[in-house]
């Protein structure tokens, strides 16, 4: 090639980047394949991760997240999705130079053994009455989104929140419904939780770390209740966290209405019957409600089975890679 030629490559090149960096974040959609989304035959290019929830439901013994790691790279995926109350210290302690130095030893862990740390899933609660509340569950994911750029991971789960008028269990018992804290209302919760995720925006922004917004408990325990936070707030650093297990029923319309939104996928199995509830889902289908969206991102595995995890995530990720077209 002459420098003539050279030149006018180069110049067409530069035109073209230039253009694509005007458009807003939320707007440049990687090229895809398949399904009529794209040029090829092929299925989009979706990679697959574990959860650390995967092997540890909140009981002892807490399994390490090094273990996870390991386990991972045993089995072949390409992340780690880190269950932010399953890292070592306390959940609401200081992001110090001890844990600091425990997340470096992290993410060493990690990049020798070819895992990606993919996500930070955290627990807030926006839906609280009291301003001094909020404002400390707004601090705390303030740190959980420095945590997670100690880490080098690019995303946070987070949540709405909940009422609290019911514990866990009887939650579960109910489908998720619970009753409104008495003398307030649904629109008071949703103006709580769209002011405390604004509040968290710019600390994202600076670390360059999204927040994935889950369909969880609580106001965003419906797809309407989900994207009407979204809708509300245009930030390309917010998006939608799309749990598959967490419609209890009619999923796959209702994870139809929220697959545009997703930044990042959790996908759960219940082998041996799951802790609380087990659905019965049909990952085909919702591979293709992926790909009619056009997500590319990760398909992180939350087994919430009895089954031991050691049998049962490497058994669920060959349901997920025969789904998602890598086996």
């Amino acid at each position: 090639m002459n420098r003539r030629k050279f030149l006018m490559v180069s110049g067409a090149a530069a035109a073209v980047s230039a253009g694509m960096a005007t458009l807003p974040a939320q707007e440049v959609r990687p090229l895809t394949s398949g399904g009529g989304n794209g040029v090829g035959g092929s299925k989009p290019r979706v990679k697959l991760g574990i959860s650390t929830y995967s092997y540890w439901h909140f009981r002892a013994p807490k399994i390490s997240i090094e273990t996870v790691i390991d386990r991972a790279s045993e089995i072949g995926v390409e992340g780690v999705d880190i269950l932010h109350r399953q890292m070592e210290g306390e959940e609401k302690g200081p992001l110090d130079a001890a844990y600091r130095a425990y997340c470096n030893r992290l993410k060493r862990r990690a990049y020798v053994n070819g895992i990606d740390l993919i996500c930070l899933s955290t627990h807030q609660n926006f839906v609280i009455p009291d301003p001094a509340e909020v404002r400390v569950n707004v601090e705390h994911t303030k740190k959980c989104i420095e945590i997670a750029y100690q880490l080098g991971i690019p995303c946070i789960r987070i949540n709405t929140g909940r009422w609290n008028t019911v514990n866990f269990d009887t939650l579960m018992a109910n489908r998720g419904i619970e009753p409104i804290l008495p003398g307030h209302t649904e629109d008071e919760g949703f103006k709580w939780c769209q002011d405390a995720i604004e509040q968290c925006l710019p600390k994202a922004e600076e670390c360059g770390v999204i927040l994935a917004l889950e369909n969880h408990w609580g106001l965003a325990r419906t797809p309407e209740g989900l994207l009407r936070i979204l809708n509300a707030i245009h930030s390309p650093w917010l998006g939608c966290l799309m749990d598959t297990g967490n419609f209890l029923e009619e999923p796959y319309p209702k994870l139809e209405k929220i697959a545009p939104k997703a930044v990042f996928v959790q996908a759960k199995t219940y082998y041996g019957g799951g802790e609380w509830y087990s659905l019965d889902l049909d990952y085909d289908r919702i591979a293709g409600i992926l790909a009619a969206a056009n997500y590319t991102g990760y398909v992180s595995l939350e087994f919430e089975g009895k089954e031991d995890p050691n049998i049962a995530v490497p058994k669920s990720i060959a349901q997920l890679r025969k789904a998602f077209g890598k086996a």
